[in-house]
């Protein structure tokens, strides 16, 4: 096993797309899970602290260590079992997201969960429950996670079957391979109906895998990973609509996320079914507008929509589309369609533009990112959208608006041009997710809590939620050596 040292050698493993950065003594690159294994148990004996590293794209700062040793995963990264027939795939952590689409595609199928980034490792998306454009219609990560090896801190492993290790009621009962009885108070309390990669997922007779699944590396490290695949889409049809006011384009997502929500319940393939409801305000499209030269000097707003068709339906279905389009006042000439798959492709770049260009500014500005990942209940959505953007547009400060409004989920990012405005955008942050927890809502629908939220977490729980959340881990991790610093504040850990 290569271990590093060097403080040349380990820098990229001292950040994460958030800018935040950390230090460490040495970062571990076990090549099989029987290494992993005997390193996490020498540092429990030790009392070691151990933060797990996934591909650097997170942006919560869950990957960056402060103090111990990193625990790199990168050399674990085989594609185990592909069966077309059940429709399922089996990984080790440190698969790219694109290349497990690549694989999978071969063979006529589909893992929904598509988040933007698609250089991340399948174990990160897992212990973020992370999700994507496609989630509108498929869901996240957590509906298609069928098992998990996990290797617990003292070494252990635990093997979890959803539908297999389940609570009775508020108790659930674990065993490890070593034979080992793990014996876990699962606490009650309300979650919010919406979207959500908040904290521990626990609620009455849950499956143990769920409680794993957004867990952020605390309560153990995911060494295999067994997911649920569905038939690829036989044809797609996508499209970037541009609108010259920003009410007639949010007014266009809610009806076309209403009829979408009805045909999905419906089963009814021949009527507006969106996989896809993405949004992007003026500001976006002007950080963009000197990448994509298509987007009109004077749009306000834009909307991207996608979805599946197949060849006895599509031109009904665009039809349907477009009729709507019309009644929003959508811009057909300026339209960007596409139904073949490189020009799709150009589409899905476009929407990762954004967020790149984002990340680019903080990271060339040595900002620590102030981008909210909040979602709320869809009838309290306007509402929130129109504080936030009203309250970013009283301070002066540049900011761009896009993300998931078919899931009333915005990213809406912050660009500070000093340190003075940094400071003022940390409160507006603040603020707007005070008001998504007013509203119900999540301060993190899909990109988790890590280090940089772990204050907004407590807003939206409370202190006893977090207190029992701590015993959940001191249960798995009882002398407290992983991932801290993620989700629980450290004064809950003494």
């Amino acid at each position: 096993m290569i271990i590093k040292t060097n403080p040349d050698e380990i820098q990229i493993y001292l950040t994460d797309a958030s800018n935040i950065k950390g230090f460490c003594d040495a970062v571990y690159f076990p090549e099989n899970v029987d290494e992993l294994r005997r390193t996490i148990q020498e540092a429990n004996e030790n009392k070691i602290n151990v933060t797990i590293s996934g591909n650097g794209t997170g942006l919560t700062g869950a990957r960056v260590p402060m103090g111990g040793i990193v625990v790199s995963t990168e050399k674990l990264n085989r594609v185990i079992e592909i069966n077309a027939e059940e429709k399922f795939i089996i990984v080790e952590p440190a698969v790219l997201l694109s290349d497990l689409q690549s694989a999978v595609n071969e063979l006529g199928l589909l893992y929904p969960p598509d988040p933007t980034e698609r250089n991340c490792y399948i174990g990160g998306t897992v212990a973020t429950n992370a999700s994507g454009e496609k989630t509108f219609k498929y869901g996240a990560t957590r509906e298609y996670v069928l098992a998990l090896d996990i290797v617990l801190a003292n070494g252990d492993l635990l093997l979890l079957q959803r539908g297999k290790q389940k609570a009775e009621n508020d108790r659930l009962q674990l065993f490890c391979e070593s034979g080992k009885r793990l014996d876990i108070s699962i606490p009650d309390y309300k979650m919010p109906e919406t979207k959500n990669a908040s904290g521990y997922f626990c609620k009455p007779d849950m499956d143990a895998v769920d409680l794993f699944i957004g867990s952020e590396g605390t309560l153990g490290i995911i060494t295999k990973i067994k997911l649920e695949l569905v038939p690829k889409l036989e044809k797609k049809l996508s499209c970037v609509l541009f609108f010259n006011d920003e009410d007639n384009a949010i007014n266009f997502v809610l009806k076309a996320r209403r009829v979408s929500l009805q045909s999905q319940k419906e089963k009814n393939e021949k009527e507006i079914n969106a996989l896809a409801l993405e949004f992007f305000d003026g500001n976006a499209l002007k950080f963009l507008s000197a990448d994509y030269k298509i987007i009109p000097a004077d749009a306000s707003g834009a909307v991207w929509f996608e979805q599946e068709v197949t060849s006895q339906n599509e031109e009904d279905i665009l039809m349907k589309w477009i009729e709507l389009i019309a009644e929003f006042d959508g811009n057909e000439e300026t339209a960007w369609l596409a139904f073949d798959d490189a020009e799709i492709k150009k589409i899905q770049q476009f929407r990762h533009s954004v967020s790149a260009k984002v990340n680019e500014y903080i990271s060339k500005n040595n900002f620590k990112k102030l981008g909210t990942d909040a979602a709320v209940p869809a009838e309290k959505f306007v509402e929130f959208y129109k504080y936030c953007t009203s309250l970013v547009k009283k301070s002066k400060i540049d900011y761009v608006t896009y993300g998931h409004f078919g899931n009333s989920h915005i990213h809406l990012n912050i660009l500070p041009k000093n340190s003075e405005e940094h400071l003022i955008g940390k409160e507006l942050y603040k603020k707007i997710c005070m008001k998504a927890i007013e509203l119900n809502g999540t301060v993190s629908a899909e990109h988790g809590i890590g280090k940089l939220k772990i204050e907004y977490l407590t807003m939206m729980y409370g202190e006893d939620v977090i207190k029992k959340m701590a015993v959940i881990k001191r249960a798995f991790d009882p002398n407290l050596i992983l991932g801290i610093g993620n989700i629980i504040d450290k004064k809950y850990l003494t």
